[in-house]
């Protein structure tokens, strides 16, 4: 098997936790409106069944930092896989309401500390002409369980009053091709050197990335390794750091305050708010599923190419015109046939090509290696947070003011993430981790 082979099936199996992460917290799109009239929830009941797994995302993404810095990117992912599975099998088999909400919290923090550890891993053995693609990997992962979390929903959907258990647990499957997958890969070169002091077992590793520069990259990171870092989050919080860090939470919060999460989690209900059918919101919903992959794709084969901040120009303006459009919809009251949901597919496109494809990639790369692990976790938990909220509030929010103010607010957070990205946002692409480090950390 060819070096390059390796490094992209090293780079694939830490991204199946990308896949579990898509289809965790997309598959409760199919079942939440069953599991209100079952439950007999109210308004903050339901509210807290959706909100429950980004709660523990929240709690994942938090903590994420610390086993990733102290015990190895591979041992993380193998408790993230863990986790997966023993909430799939939970939330699948619940008896009550309490037993559901901590079953899909742990699968939350699943999917906290996957966000964490995955990129990261990533891009700390990927090559920098390759990194942008392999860490995209990763997204493209989350996409297409996304997408294969909606068609399992409506291929599930009238199977009898128990769909929602095998909406749930079906994602056992692929939690332990994923556990298993684990025990295939090497540790991150970066992290052997730095914390284990490990040099020739991380230049193997680095031999196989890019033989040319693996002795140039263990020097390098030898000499990033700052003195004064002890290896925690007070770390993050010194001058030195400032840069890398106001980078990570605005873009963190932009990718979140755009409403991506409240049209995944919601998508059929967004649907019929727009009109459709159940059946109809279900099938439109694989639609966002299958077009968010589509894009991501092709993000994906763009970024290493033409760089992070052109994406993001480019996405940023047709989200902007996508949002707007769906804004005047619901404000003209111009609801009927198709064009809500051609006008949400326009979003999902433009979304996957940019901030989806972009987020994972440029949060892993902007730290420094000795505090990677807990900027990653900052920036990992101010999405999830945010996330949080805003899937919380989102059906009050749509209930109260309608759908036309909801969506205008997120074309206007838009337009201040295209500001963002013009006069704040480095490009990335084609340097090294230890070169990106000397271009932002002050």
């Amino acid at each position: 098997m060819s070096n390059s082979a390796k490094i992209f099936l090293w780079s694939i199996s830490a991204a199946l936790g990308g896949f579990l992460f898509g289809f965790d917290t997309a598959v409760i799109s199919g079942a939440e409106q069953t599991l209100q009239v079952l439950w007999n929830s109210t308004a903050f009941e339901h509210g807290l069944t959706v909100s429950i797994a980004l709660i523990g995302t929240v709690i994942g993404a938090l903590f994420g930092g610390v086993p990733a810095d102290k015990y190895g990117r591979k041992y993380s992912l193998l408790i993230v896989a863990v986790l997966y599975l023993v909430s799939a099998l939970g939330s699948g088999l619940a008896t009550g309401w309490e037993m559901f909400l901590i079953f899909r919290f742990i699968g939350g923090v699943g999917v906290g500390i996957s966000s964490v550890v995955a990129p990261m891993y990533i891009s700390e053995i990927a090559p920098p002409s390759r990194r942008g693609r392999l860490v995209a990997l990763f997204q493209f992962n989350i996409v297409l369980g996304i997408l294969i979390s909606y068609l399992s929903n409506y291929a599930l959907e009238g199977i009898g009053e128990n769909a929602w258990r095998w909406m749930l647990g079906v994602e056992a499957i692929p939690a332990v091709l994923f556990m298993v997958s684990i025990f295939f890969i090497p540790e991150s070169p970066r992290w052997l050197i730095l914390k284990k002091n490990k040099i020739h077992e991380a230049r193997e590793i680095l031999n196989v990335s890019d033989s040319e520069e693996a002795e140039r990259v263990v020097v390098a990171v030898l000499k990033s390794k700052h003195e004064s870092t002890e290896g925690s989050y007070r770390d993050l919080f010194k001058p030195l750091y400032k840069t890398p860090v106001r980078l990570a939470v605005l873009f963190a919060l932009f990718n979140q305050l755009s409403g991506i999460n409240a049209i995944i989690y919601y998508a059929p209900r967004v649907f019929e708010m727009a009109g459709l059918g159940k059946e109809s919101a279900l099938l439109s919903s694989a639609g966002i599923g299958l077009i968010n992959l589509l894009a991501t794709l092709l993000g994906l084969s763009l970024i290493d190419k033409f760089g992070r901040k052109f994406l993001m120009y480019v996405g940023s303006l047709g989200v902007i015109t996508a949002l707007v459009l769906v804004a005047n919809s619901f404000f003209s009251e111009n609801l009927g046939g198709a064009q809500v949901p051609i006008y949400l597919f326009i979003y999902i496109a433009f979304f996957a090509l940019s901030q989806g494809a972009v987020i994972w990639v440029f949060i892993s790369e902007i730290f420094p290696n000795d505090v990677r692990a807990y900027g990653q976790s900052l920036g990992s938990f101010t999405h999830w947070i945010a996330a949080a909220i805003i899937s919380f509030i989102f059906p009050y929010i749509a209930q109260t003011f309608g759908g036309g103010p909801t969506f205008a607010f997120f074309a206007g957070m838009m337009v201040l993430q295209l500001l963002f990205v013009w006069q704040m946002m480095p490009e990335t692409k084609g340097t090294s981790l230890e070169g990106i480090e000397e271009a932002v950390v002050a």
